[in-house]
């Protein structure tokens, strides 16, 4: 009786509300505690080296490709000047281009200037040509979009015309301007207009036709649906279109300043060949594709920057 008395004073004696048997729980309560901090830490430096390994892995990817890329093109040029004489090595040419862009913008005579001018004078001529473009293009292919009738009054036109080579309308414009400058804009125009209004059309005629029964309930005007519904809807259609309008502008200017002469970077390339100097032909290749390529990025980022995605319910 003493034994069990003794029990129960001594699980008495406890503090109030404790029972006896959580002292087990009270020991794996705190170990629990000290385990938790410890795999968190572990997770979060695993997690970190995850991230860095995906940041090192695109970085890879981003700048590796394209120095091997390089590299090969360099490799081929080089096996190239071996085989032939006449063709320069990448390293005579490197040297050519650090004396011409010392100064690209010298000016010797009109037939004597630097690389700097004869760019400049082809971006003239494209954004002349390019721009008049636009501003029929685009309002052409919203008409032949919008009304069934001018599409199909266009549309054998359209076919037609649009594969002509672009030198094809140089002598049409010789004839017609009586001037080398107005012919070379003329043949911009002519040729980099289709796309921009094939691509314009196509967008109006894609519009989901629940937006114009809409606008037919609500009786907007033909000037509200066009600035409300179709721009909006279309613009990334139409800058897709001027995207493109843009890199057959900067082909088509090459072309046509190889033949009609003057100041502009084609004319430069002929007379450089003229004059047997084959680096700076090579270099002028180069110019010519960076100041291409440097066009479409510019208008790849202003189409993206318009660019949406339609949510599917």
């Amino acid at each position: 009786m003493s034994a069990v008395a003794e029990s129960i004073m001594g699980d008495n004696a406890k503090p109030a509300g404790v029972p006896a048997a959580s002292e087990p729980l009270r020991a794996a309560a705190a170990n629990e505690a000290q385990v938790a901090p410890a795999a968190s830490a572990a997770g979060s430096v695993k997690t970190r080296s995850l991230r860095k390994k995906i940041i090192a892995g695109g970085l890879f990817m981003r700048v590796v490709p394209p120095l091997l890329g390089v590299a090969l093109l360099v490799l081929v040029w080089q096996i190239i000047a071996l085989k032939t004489a006449s063709f320069p090595t990448p390293w005579v040419t490197l040297k050519e281009a650090g004396v011409m862009f010392s100064d690209p913008f010298y000016r010797n005579s009109p037939n004597d200037q630097g690389i700097g001018w004869n760019v400049l004078a082809s971006l003239q001529r494209v954004g002349m040509g390019f721009g008049l473009a636009a501003l029929v293009g685009i309002p052409l292919g919203f008409a032949i979009g919008r009304v069934e009738f001018l599409s199909r009054m266009f549309g054998p036109i359209i076919s037609l015309l649009r594969p002509v080579s672009p030198l094809a309308w140089l002598p049409i414009g010789l004839l017609v301007f009586k001037s080398a400058n107005p012919a070379a804009i003329w043949s911009i125009f002519i040729c980099s207009i289709w796309p921009m209004i094939i691509n314009t059309a196509v967008g109006v005629q894609r519009v989901p036709q629940d937006y114009m029964n809409v606008a037919r309930v609500l009786n907007l005007s033909e000037w509200k649906v066009l600035t409300k519904i179709l721009f909006p809807s279309v613009l990334p259609y139409m800058l897709t279109g001027v995207r493109l309008s843009i890199g057959t502008a900067w082909l088509v200017i090459v072309a046509a300043e190889m033949l009609t002469g003057g100041v502009g970077i084609g004319f430069w390339v002929w007379d450089e060949w003229n004059n047997l100097n084959v680096p700076h032909i090579i270099i002028a290749i180069v110019v010519i594709g960076v100041v291409g390529l440097v066009l479409e990025q510019l208008l790849v980022a202003l189409a993206k920057a318009f660019t949406y995605e339609q949510v599917n319910n």
